[in-house]
């Protein structure tokens, strides 16, 4: 049998075709699955994943999570399509694409990224009464807008720079050209920037809340008003008193609000003429009335017979109301110092009186019966 060397040579090619036609069809085919795949995926996460996020989060209450789902929803599922995007190319392309693929690749994740952030700062940016109970402060209603903007194009900012370094642009100088902004501004601003970042220290560290009773060198009263550039108080003499932020940041605080106890120490000053087992009972009763009252903390109360001077006999009372409420405070007060005077009464024990003691260089003469009038004789 005589063969055609040609036909021969066509068919192989043939087969050939139909071979490399297949493999095309068949990395489509993969790619098709990988990216619908990952479209269901994406499915997946926004009805479900999202919901029991959702769940989990109000079961612990953790703050403002509605933002932090609707700010990470659009570019999580974003990233995903994208992903499944860059798996069914880089099956289909050939090696010689990979690394423009990557580069494609981690430039939408940082887009992204930066998506889900701007959006969340967008989010507490205009609602400031959110941010305010999230910091469990008081928010400034024109400062927070702004800064959200400046955080916002900060972050547009960063991402544009990340992503130009990705794709291997210089961008040293667009980063010197906004340090140089950034110092001018500082500059001609430095007074404004120290109180904002001590206000932002103080919302943070939380030194004091509104409402705090605060003392300080310079001023005392009760907080009314936090913000990034000043503090507000109100004084016991119900003046307004406006502190620099930075002013309280390098000072010495003390916040009376924050104590659990509240110290009532005193000296009891009884007649010098007392008993001495009259003494001890008051002393003894006085300790008994302390500990068994509901609003005295009864790990700290000292009731001693303390000291002795001219015109007293001295006890020493030293205990802890377990209310730091003023007007609370001072009931106690109260109750307890009517307590003691019910307690000297029954054990006929009188306080002490101040005495003074006069000498005559000429004695005083009787004229009359219960009448003493002075005869100063010359």
């Amino acid at each position: 049998m005589d063969y055609d060397v040609w036909s021969v040579i066509a068919k192989f090619d043939q087969s050939a075709d139909y071979l490399v036609s297949y493999s095309h069809l068949y990395r489509i085919g993969i790619s098709v699955v990988i990216l619908c795949f990952f479209l269901g995926l994406r499915n997946i996460f926004t009805r479900h994943i999202t919901y029991w996020l959702s769940k989990f989060f109000n079961a612990t209450q953790v703050a403002a999570n509605d933002y932090l789902l609707t700010a990470a929803k659009s570019p999580a599922s974003n990233t995903i399509i994208t992903l499944g995007l860059y798996l069914a190319l880089a099956n289909y392309l050939p090696t010689t694409y990979e690394p423009i693929l990557s580069k494609i690749l981690s430039s939408f994740i940082v887009i992204f990224t930066a998506q889900g952030i701007h959006a969340l700062v967008k989010l507490y940016g205009n609602d400031t009464e959110t941010l305010g109970r999230l910091l469990d402060t008081k928010v400034d209603q024109i400062l927070i807008p702004f800064f959200s903007k400046v955080l916002r194009f900060l972050i547009i900012a960063l991402a544009f720079v990340v992503i130009a370094s990705n794709w291997g642009y210089d961008v040293n100088g667009f980063i010197a050209g906004l340090g140089l902004g950034g110092l001018a501004f500082a500059l001609a601003a430095k007074d404004l920037l120290a109180n904002i970042f001590s206000g932002i220290v103080i919302i943070t560290d939380k030194p004091f809340s509104i409402g705090d009773w605060i003392k300080t060198n310079e001023v005392e009263g009760t907080i009314i008003d936090i913000n990034f550039r000043s503090t507000k108080i109100r004084t016991f003499e119900h003046a307004l008193v406006t502190v620099p932020n930075s002013n309280l940041v390098n000072a010495p605080i003390v916040n009376y609000t924050k104590r659990q106890l509240r110290r009532i120490t005193f000296n009891l000053g009884v007649s010098p003429h007392t008993d001495s087992n009259a003494l001890k009972n008051c002393i003894e009763r006085i300790e008994i009335i302390l500990t068994q009252h509901p609003s005295i903390d009864n790990t700290t109360i000292f009731v001693k017979f303390d000291s002795i001077s001219e015109n007293s006999l001295n006890i020493f009372l030293y205990f802890f109301t377990t209310t730091t409420v003023w007007e609370e405070y001072l009931t106690i007060k109260q109750e307890v110092n009517l307590l003691i005077m019910q307690i000297l009464k029954e054990e006929g024990v009188s306080l002490s009186c101040p005495r003074t003691s006069h000498y005559f260089a000429t004695p005083l003469e009787v004229v009359n019966a219960g009448t003493a009038t002075p005869n100063y004789k010359t």
